[in-house]
């Protein structure tokens, strides 16, 4: 299995490999689970990691009786990861973002297409695309890192960024603690990722359509 198939997998099937952590792993499931969303935050290079599946698989098996996660705990730990994450991507946006040119290593691990979206994104929304960013996955990647690049006042980024984190981190955590037990969602649990991620990219989507119908219009 090469590394794209495997990936594959593991989102579709990101409950069971979840578990599988946390029987395996037991409380260092916690630390697991801590890097990964630090990671898909806070490095501009790594945009394809689960992290709205990953936070409702875990919430599903927070909600299981005698179950090694507890809930709150990994709120706690997730919202710290997520606006650290944030943090770290905004210096190093704000450090390197407006000469990204002469990094030629870093610039070709980047996304162009998904950096160019997201500019476009935080150049529509301002500050408040920092608060909705958070709920698109790749978009969430490159946000804090171009907040960096076009030196937003860091208290005023710190805002949305703690208020995306906290609103983002609950809704995924709670929505897979009420709702990943119920019969038909286990039973159907790779459809439920998909359509968590089709609902996730839903608001960028209909961005990208009314500026496709604004573009037909002038011409």
């Amino acid at each position: 299995m090469n590394s794209v198939s495997w990936f594959v997998d593991v989102f579709l099937h990101i409950d069971k490999f979840l578990t599988q952590i946390v029987n395996q792993y037991g409380a260092w499931t916690y630390a697991i689970l801590f890097i990964v969303i630090f990671i898909e935050t806070g490095l501009v290079i790594c945009p394809f990691l689960p992290g709205d599946s990953l936070l409702f698989a875990a919430g599903a098996i927070a909600a299981h009786s005698g179950s090694e996660l507890n809930i709150w705990l990994l709120v706690f730990l997730i919202i710290i990861a997520a606006v650290l994450g944030d943090t770290i991507n905004y210096w190093i946006g704000r450090e390197i973002g407006q000469s990204l040119e002469k990094h030629n290593r870093l610039q070709r691990l980047i996304n162009q297409e998904k950096m160019a979206k997201a500019e476009e994104f935080f150049n529509k929304y301002g500050g408040f695309a920092i608060f909705l960013g958070r709920f698109a996955p790749f978009i969430r990647t490159f946000i804090p890192f171009i907040a960096g690049a076009s030196r937003m006042h860091y208290p005023f980024f710190l805002l949305y960024n703690i208020l995306g984190g906290v609103v983002w981190t609950l809704a995924g955590l709670m929505a897979g603690f009420f709702f990943g037990q119920i019969p038909f969602i286990k039973d159907h649990f790779s459809m439920m990722m998909l359509l968590i991620v089709f609902v996730s990219l839903l608001p960028v989507i209909l961005v990208m359509i009314k500026n496709l119908f604004k573009g037909k219009q002038i011409d």
